[in-house]
């Protein structure tokens, strides 16, 4: 069986990016690290396919993204935002972005598809998820990549995100600063890494402040408008010594959802109810009243995760893994509570 550059790479524990560098002199690589490639591709005999190489060196540098599926009525404006400053970033240091789906049971077959072709240099990840397959995947075989978003704790791979635990803490806090004690959160499903973060900081912030937190007040939704409409009915219609004085969603289409539960119920949002979000949509701005949210640095998000995908391309020392702070942004809906009011 020919020897093939995967062999190589395995044998010289490097991507199998790093020994095309070599082979091609494409990239800067350290000379410990060419020595060890050269050493394996002369122990294991490999011989590169030159019209392969050759029609490589003609492409443009390609980075492999994989669209992601999103529920009937979900929406994910995060995402897109992300993608597009993804792609601007990409361009801007000489790279093109190859989109590509993927099969939800079968996540991996296209990203291994891309790799025995050979069609891109690196990937970028982003929708993370616990014990992801991609990631598993991709650290085996060595192959270059980056992600919007953390993963298993004690897999050690290169990412950028946001420190979403800080932005809700940041909330929470700033509605104990206004007066309310009793305060809901409208938060994901269970299994979700970025949700379990951004709940870390609701209990965070209460603990901090000595607050105590009824089980109640905890729900547990997907990111539907519906659905968080139903689920701050339910906690809008908890007995009145029990019912929160403001409620923090893990996004904005959370928050919008509790804000239509309010105005059913008889209630004033941003008056009788506290209402909070996460992602600062642009929309969030022009609701009525305007939504208080937690806004995600995108436009260094997306960069972020390009450079330190071209950093490991290109060899290069990196902090590779990287939590970037968000903002919160204050508006009429997290009140300050009235004097005498229900807290």
């Amino acid at each position: 069986m020919p020897v093939k550059i995967k062999d190589v790479a395995d044998a010289a524990q490097v991507s199998i990016a790093t020994v095309s560098y070599v082979l091609n002199n494409s990239a800067p690589v350290s000379e410990a690290t060419r020595r060890r490639v050269l050493e394996a591709v002369n122990r294991l005999g490999y011989r590169p396919n030159i019209t392969a190489r050759n029609l490589k060196a003609s492409e443009a540098r390609i980075i492999g993204y994989a669209w992601h599926d999103i529920p009937d009525g979900a929406i994910n404006p995060v995402l897109d935002r992300f993608i597009y400053q993804m792609a601007l970033a990409a361009e801007a240091r000489g790279y093109h972005v190859l989109t590509f789906t993927q099969q939800p049971e079968k996540p991996v077959r296209a990203y291994q598809e891309l790799i025995r072709t050979s069609r891109v240099d690196g990937f970028i990840l982003s929708g993370t998820v616990q014990d992801d397959d991609r990631i598993r995947m991709l650290m085996d075989h060595s192959f270059p990549f980056a992600a919007f978003g953390r993963g298993n704790p004690e897999w050690a791979f290169p990412y950028v995100d946001v420190d979403s635990a800080a932005g809700v803490r940041a909330a929470v806090e700033h509605l104990i600063a206004n007066g309310h004690h009793k305060i809901a959160i409208l938060a994901w499903p269970e299994g979700s890494i970025n949700g379990g973060h951004r709940l870390a900081g609701y209990f965070e912030a209460m603990h901090a402040a000595g607050l105590p937190i009824a089980p109640s007040w905890i729900r547990r939704v997907i990111n539907r408008l519906d659905e968080s409409q139903c689920a701050a009915a339910g906690l809008l219609a908890l007995p009145e010594d029990e019912r929160p004085s403001a409620i923090v969603g893990l996004t904005d289409t959370l928050a919008i959802g509790a804000m239509r539960a309010v105005e059913a119920a008889g209630l004033r949002p941003g008056v009788d109810i506290a209402v909070t979000g996460f992602d600062d949509d642009p929309v969030a701005a022009f609701l009525r009243p305007a939504l208080t949210s937690v806004r995600q640095p995108l436009e260094a998000i997306g960069p972020g995760v390009v450079d330190l995908l071209v950093a490991i391309l290109s060899g290069e020392d990196c902090v590779q893994q990287q939590l970037i702070a968000p903002r919160l942004i204050i508006r009429d809906s997290s009140h300050f509570i009235q004097k005498g009011s229900r807290e």
